[in-house]
């Protein structure tokens, strides 16, 4: 048996100890998937669902290629175990990844425009 120190990472997950106890954080994470977005802008939100929204599979232009979509939809439901506060909204655009459009992509932009907030 080997002693290995304190852990630091696993999983995606960065953990730091204090005397409080543990703190868990997808900052790496979040920085990852937002490269894989090629979002560069520091545009920031406040909420990451728009107000009284309405979602359906029949509003808006469907995306020619699906796959980043997927991508990130699948990066963002592995991030709600250190994020609650996304849940809801990925919840909602998850519902969509079989046929997404322009428009459920616009709120994956706002989710990951949110991150960026929190993170910088």
């Amino acid at each position: 048996m080997k002693d290995l120190d304190y852990l630091r990472y696993f999983l995606d997950i960065e953990v730091a100890y204090s005397l409080r106890g543990y703190f868990l954080s997808h900052s790496k994470y979040v920085v990852d998937i937002l490269k894989q977005a090629r979002l560069t802008n520091n545009k920031t939100l406040d909420t990451p669902i728009e107000v009284n929204t309405r979602y359906s599979s029949s509003y808006g232009l469907p995306l020619i290629d699906p796959t980043l979509y997927r991508i990130i939809i699948g990066s963002l439901v592995y991030l709600i175990s250190t994020r609650p506060d996304i849940a809801y909204v990925v919840h909602v655009v998850s519902q969509f990844v079989a046929s997404p459009t322009i428009f459920h992509w616009a709120t994956v932009l706002r989710i990951l425009q949110y991150l960026w907030g929190i993170i910088f």
